[in-house]
């Protein structure tokens, strides 16, 4: 019984880091246009680091609660982009955008959502089966 709580807990922290890498795509694909007038301000995509959390209690190597260890920044250098009339071009008339494939973060997106659902399934399959469980026990 104890493993199917253990499932839950998985999934669950699974959700919450699948929840992050969600919002950390959303927030570069949001800032992947903007504009600068210097390399260091230019917006720095993120990436999400995740992490397995041992559990000592049951070293048999069963499923793992995951959770997020940090959010990196590239060192991908901005794009450079000659735009002397542009607002925010620099004194040489250059503007920096952030170094962001739209292609990837999608890809990232759909990998992330894809991952979000499979563990809300597992949860769902997991909740059925502690409820036949407890149903076999009243027969």
């Amino acid at each position: 019984m104890s493993n199917l709580f253990n499932l839950f807990n998985t999934s669950a922290s699974a959700l919450t880091a699948q929840s992050v890498r969600l919002n950390t795509v959303a927030s570069n694909l949001a800032n992947a246009n903007t504009v600068s007038g210097s390399a260091e301000e230019a917006y720095r995509a993120k990436q999400v680091l995740f992490q397995t959390v041992m559990n000592q209690a049951d070293p048999s190597g069963g499923a793992s609660p995951v959770r997020v260890a940090g959010i990196t920044e590239s060192n991908a250098p901005p794009q450079t982009h000659y735009e002397p009339n542009h607002p925010q071009a620099n004194e040489d008339g250059y503007v920096f955008r952030p170094a962001i494939s739209v292609v990837e973060e999608m890809a990232n997106m759909m990998s992330a959502s894809r991952n979000y659902e499979a563990n809300v399934e597992v949860m769902e399959t997991s909740r059925q089966l502690l409820q036949r469980t407890l149903q076999i026990g009243q027969g």
